[in-house]
């Protein structure tokens, strides 16, 4: 990373180009220009007795993360080596007026091709916590993705205890084979793709699996010290539970937000959501697992096998064997319910929840998943989803909703059960929106709202609607654009459970889309 305001962007861009290695540096220096050189290419990665080559962020697995602070701009050129078409987005950043930056691929820009690069320009405004980049074009967010923590402003302290140390923890997937393949194979035949062969942490999934004592992630603590958990749920397809053996965790942020602390001895976690805790290294010095395993309460088959992570106390032997916690059931949907409704605002002067009390437009949205015919597939049939029954179409689309700017919107989820009931965690692009109720069963528009929390229900970008259930949600459009809005499960998203919104222009100057940048990509 390079930090200093004496040299234009493009001059950091190009020195960054020149010396990557420097582009990872930290400052501890307040600066107003980050700079990043992504290169798109492709390693060969072994886990789980097998090697593969996949697509990688400068050979890594994880990706590198992102350390900007609120107030930064930020330039990440990405050039792209690898076979595969490519776009990054960069996930729970607003983006105002720059969904050139988004990274959404046919939505916002065309991919950028073998041999190109583009140049992600974007301020990170009014935002500070953890939050993710990952691949937004078929389904290679599987091995390319990262994190972003964005430090608060040089002088404003984290709204709750001084951390001693923190630690990015990334929750993924593993697949043995190719992950285009699997998912080609899937489509052509009409089914869903085969499950992931593994979870990780960190990219790795840790010593219950074959061949992974060296892919083990390990992190070591000092007794009466407190760290900071970045936790993110970079997982295609899963809903996870997490807890750490023997240790409390403490909730302060979701999709970089800060919460009303509470503590809790596990978390759920849906994929493209983050969430912060402070975890405080109080017990007997030790070795104590860090796991994973999904959550999935209806009778559909998934990767249900625990990956784990370890958390040593310095001065620990690797001799001795480390515990498992008690993670919830995987289908413990009264766990879920009970760890959701916790969430709550920070909502202090500093910090309020800006809830708009006041809705212009109502919008109701239902989910549901079907059959097309499909003369070619194994069953005669291809499984489909939509919402309000219109399957999105890429890169041509198909419906989309106009908002005008600066309006209120509600918008309420309903899981229907066409073919099947199951959770969904929707992503919307450009926006935090606040969950201001949720419920299981038809959502009741005369019984509903009355039970609306409008005082400090939780902010985020990411929310799971309940198995056969409902959610609702609120934001002001006061970000002009197109912006995607899907399932963040990427074999629903595959299957056309997405949308968009175009929020109209503004009346004033700095109220109206930005032109495009010179360099974005054609199609």
């Amino acid at each position: 990373m390079i930090s200093q305001k004496k040299f234009s962007s493009r001059l950091l861009l190009t020195i960054c180009t020149v010396f990557a290695f420097l582009c990872f540096v930290s400052s501890p220096v307040e600066a107003d220009v980050k700079t990043y050189q992504f290169d798109i290419q492709v390693k060969n990665v072994s886990r789980l007795c097998h090697a593969k080559p996949i697509v990688t962020v400068n050979g890594a697995f994880p990706g590198p993360t992102i350390y900007v602070r609120e107030g930064d701009r930020v330039l990440v050129n990405v050039t792209n080596h690898a076979q595969y078409n490519m776009s990054i987005h960069w996930h729970g950043l607003k983006q105002y007026r720059n969904g050139w930056a988004d990274g959404p691929a046919y939505i916002t820009q065309c991919p950028i091709m073998t041999g190109n690069s583009y140049v992600y320009d974007f301020n990170v405004t009014g935002q500070r916590g953890t939050l993710w980049w990952h691949a937004h074009i078929l389904w290679l967010r599987a091995t390319v993705y990262g994190a972003i923590v964005i430090l608060p402003k040089q002088g404003t302290p984290f709204p709750f205890p001084q951390p001693d140390r923190e630690e990015v923890i990334l929750l993924g997937e593993w697949w043995n084979t190719d992950v285009e393949a699997v998912e080609t194979q899937g489509n052509s035949l009409g089914l869903p793709p085969n499950m992931s062969d593994a979870h990780t942490i960190n990219g790795k999934p840790g010593p219950l699996f074959p061949c992974s004592e060296k892919y083990t992630f390990a992190m070591e603590v000092e007794q009466g010290k407190t760290y900071l958990l970045r936790l993110i749920n970079a997982a295609l397809n899963d809903e996870l539970f997490f807890a750490i053996s023997g240790h409390n965790m403490t909730v302060v942020e979701i999709d970089a937000v800060y919460t009303k602390p509470f503590s809790t001895q596990a978390l759920l976690i849906a994929p493209g959501q983050t969430t912060n805790v402070l975890v405080r290294a109080n017990q007997i010095p030790g070795r104590y697992f860090m796991a994973t395993r999904p959550f999935m309460d209806v009778p559909i088959p998934i990767d249900n096998k625990t990956a784990t992570a370890i958390l040593q106390y310095k001065g620990i032997p690797n001799t001795i064997i480390p515990t498992l916690p008690n993670l919830p059931r995987p289908n413990d949907s009264a766990f879920a319910f009970g760890y959701e409704e916790k969430l709550r605002s920070l909502n202090s002067p500093q910090f309020p929840a800006n809830v708009p009390l006041k809705v212009d437009r109502h919008l109701f949205y239902t989910i549901g998943l079907g059959r097309n015919s499909c003369p070619s597939c194994i069953n005669g049939t291809r499984l489909t989803a939509s919402l309000n029954n219109i399957s999105f179409v890429m890169p041509q689309g198909t419906r989309l909703s106009r908002i005008p700017f600066n309006s209120t919107v509600e918008l309420v989820l309903q899981d229907t059960n066409l073919l099947t009931v199951e959770s969904h965690p929707f992503h919307l692009h450009g926006y935090n929106f606040f969950v201001v109720g949720t419920g299981i069963g038809n959502f009741d528009p005369k019984k509903d709202p009355a039970k609306y929390n409008l005082v400090d229900p939780p902010e985020r970008n990411t929310v799971g609607v309940p198995t056969g259930g409902w959610t609702a949600i609120r934001f002001r459009a006061d970000n002009p654009g197109v912006w995607f809005f899907h399932c963040h499960l990427e074999l629903h998203t595959g299957w056309g459970l997405k949308t968009a919104f175009v929020v109209e222009d503004g009346p004033g100057p700095d109220q109206n889309v930005l032109p495009p940048p010179n360099d974005l990509p054609p199609c």
